[in-house]
């Protein structure tokens, strides 16, 4: 019997918002065909999937389309969740959202003016900066109490999380290690050594139309 066709995912490799998807999909073994997009030549199925032409954008086999990086999330994990991202052991799912929300809503801005600061206006990164130190330091302050965001074990808000702090720890690296965040930094690492990431980090050549399928998952080659 012929298998269902694998979901399809446009990706960009270092999107946070792709890498927390691709993360998800991964924890989750759900295997999918993905197409790597370049961003400043966005290909017309991309933006004949979802109007809004932002990644990831995953197409299941039903045609439905998924574009926000938390619903992609939400979704793998719901079909199958082998390592309880989808269950806190020191915090409610409820909690856990609340946290991702407070990384989309109050530091991603304030990360986006310290990467960008002249797209904003301002002279340097600096005020920016200090202005995400609060949002830091109570990470830092979670990671004290355990080895991850909400109790013993990695879920949804770590995988959530750990891209847009290694794009604020990537401005200023000798800053970053300067600080008194030991924790927050072992956690991160621990992200980006770990089998997970460096599978989601897979480099690809940009897609192009008529282009063979590239397997994303327990099935790739």
């Amino acid at each position: 019997m012929t298998p269902p066709p694998l979901p399809l995912l446009y990706s960009f490799r270092r999107c946070p918002y792709a890498m927390r998807a691709r993360l998800a999909l991964l924890a989750a073994g759900q295997a999918c065909e993905l197409r790597e997009v370049v961003l400043r030549d966005k290909p017309q199925a991309l933006r004949n999937a979802s109007p809004k032409a932002t990644v990831p954008v995953l197409v299941l086999a039903d045609g439905q389309v998924i574009d926000e990086s938390l619903a992609i999330m939400q979704w793998a994990l719901a079909r199958h969740d082998p390592l309880g991202w989808g269950r806190p052991s020191e915090a409610t799912p409820a909690q856990m959202l609340e946290l991702v929300a407070a990384n989309d809503t109050q530091f991603k801005p304030l990360l986006d003016r310290y990467k960008y600061p002249e797209r904003h206006g301002e002279p340097d990164g600096t005020a920016a900066r200090q202005a995400c130190l609060p949002f830091l330091m109570a990470l830092q302050a979670r990671l004290q109490a355990g080895p991850f965001l909400c109790g013993g074990h990695a879920t949804l808000a770590d995988a959530a999380l750990a891209p847009f702090v290694r794009q604020f720890a990537g401005v200023a690296p000798d800053w970053f290690a300067a600080q008194p965040w030991p924790a927050l930094r072992q956690w991160l690492d621990g992200w980006q050594q770990s089998a997970l990431f460096a599978s989601a980090m897979r480099r690809l050549p940009p897609w192009q139309p008529g282009d063979a399928p590239t397997v994303f998952g327990p099935d790739e080659p």
